[in-house]
């Protein structure tokens, strides 16, 4: 497992877009990443400037990152995409107990 961390600006009106574009479940982009917190082949766990992201499948790969950009573009059979906000208060921590056991 690995962490990227990308650069934030300090001006709030070029905050970066936040987007996913899924292409027939095999190739997934995601705009606005701040961190990936972790990944391997079955699971990425990115923070994003909407909040907290997994996403799970098969024979995932990182293709791309552009840290200066916050843009990652993932290879594999995408299964699951979740946000974790931080309202579902334990299910959240749930997850991310399960994630780093």
């Amino acid at each position: 497992m690995e962490r990227y961390q990308f650069h934030e600006t300090n001006d709030e009106h070029s905050k970066p877009e936040h987007n996913l574009i899924l292409r027939g479940r095999k190739t997934l982009e995601i705009t606005g990443v701040k961190h990936v917190e972790s990944f391997d082949n079955e699971e990425f766990l990115l923070e994003t400037v909407m909040g907290y992201l997994a996403i799970r499948g098969q024979n995932l790969k990182m293709k791309n990152l552009s840290v200066e950009r916050g843009i990652v573009l993932i290879n594999g059979k995408i299964i699951d995409i979740v946000y974790l906000d931080d309202h579902e208060g334990d299910k959240a921590k749930g997850f991310f107990s399960k994630l780093f056991k």
